[in-house]
């Protein structure tokens, strides 16, 4: 499968959920009423969550067989680019990325660049590459998720959720339904953060809820990367099937809707392929031609990988 799909959900989720992403559920509903944002503007800009994406899965293109310290130093280089693009400052870019690729560009290495603090999604929402370009290495997908979260995020939870995320791509993939997700990505990150794990948990209570409001209210917000994770899972769960029911749902939240609904997007982009998407949509998002040159050498990049 190509990784256009994945490459297009999470940029449309993203571009979905940004002209919501500081307001509360309320406040989305009293501004684009009783159904919240249904669809993105024209044109449908992206944030800080598909900029990120773009720089790991152009590292991984470059560099996706290399040791492990190559590798990082071309992530490193990729996210110095990213924090010097014209787009960056318009896009809300989180202060953990900002400030951990400072450190970067001022020569740190990435083990001791990241945030100690930080469990922000950041580590999570530009994960999707590595979870496609390792489908079918679970050990390489948990090393490389955690390098690549460890150098802005270093809290056990980011961690976790990078990891989790990564995986979450996988299992796409593999066609695993999402009623499965939240079991399989709690074994797979059992005991690397009991914050991520009580999140996975929280989840789970929510399963037989008929208010979905109150479902996403006990489950978090988003702004932590064991929040977006699991709220993704959620959008997922309550709509397997239909990509545009589930990415409206995580952008109608009081929480980080641009992270969730992009997530979300790429998640049942693996899922659904490419006929999920709106073609008006797909019309309207910008740097197309990015996107797809992109998505063109990151699936032949997999494709080399396999035939070894």
């Amino acid at each position: 499968m190509s990784f256009l799909p994945i490459l297009y959900g999470l940029a449309l989720g993203d571009a979905l959920g940004w002209p919501v992403e500081f307001k509360t559920l309320a406040e989305i509903r009293a501004h684009y009423g009783p159904h919240g944002i249904t669809e993105p503007p024209d044109p449908a800009l992206f944030t800080d969550d598909t900029q990120m994406t773009l720089a790991v899965a152009g590292a991984l293109v470059e560099a996706g067989d290399a040791n492990l310290e190559s590798l990082m130093n071309i992530v490193s280089q990729k996210f110095i680019a990213w924090s010097h693009h014209p787009d960056t400052p318009h896009c809300a870019p989180g202060n953990t990325c900002l400030r951990a690729v400072k450190q970067l560009e001022q020569g740190r290495n990435w083990r001791e660049a990241g945030i100690k603090s930080s469990k922000g999604c950041g580590s999570a929402m530009r994960a999707a590459p590595i979870g496609y370009l390792y489908q079918h290495d679970p050990d390489r997908l948990r090393e490389v998720a955690h390098a690549i979260g460890f150098a802005t995020h270093q809290h056990p939870a980011a961690d976790a959720a990078s990891i989790a995320a990564a995986y979450l791509v996988k299992l796409a993939l593999d066609g695993v339904h999402p009623k499965e997700f939240s079991g399989r990505v709690f074994e797979f990150c059992l005991r690397i953060s009991d914050d991520f794990d009580y999140a996975i948990l929280r989840l789970n209570h929510t399963l037989g809820w008929m208010d979905t409001d109150a479902a996403i209210r006990h489950i978090g917000q988003g702004w932590t990367g064991e929040e977006a994770v699991a709220l993704a899972i959620y959008c997922c769960l309550r709509h397997p099937d239909d990509w545009i029911a589930a990415v409206r749902l995580g952008a109608n939240i009081t929480g980080d809707s641009d992270s969730i609904a992009s997530i979300t997007g790429g998640l049942l982009g693996a899922r659904l392929g490419l006929h999920a998407f709106p073609k008006d949509w797909i019309a309207r998002l910008e740097r197309r031609t990015e996107l797809e040159t992109v998505a063109e050498k990151l699936t032949r990049k997999k494709a080399e990988s396999t035939r070894r």
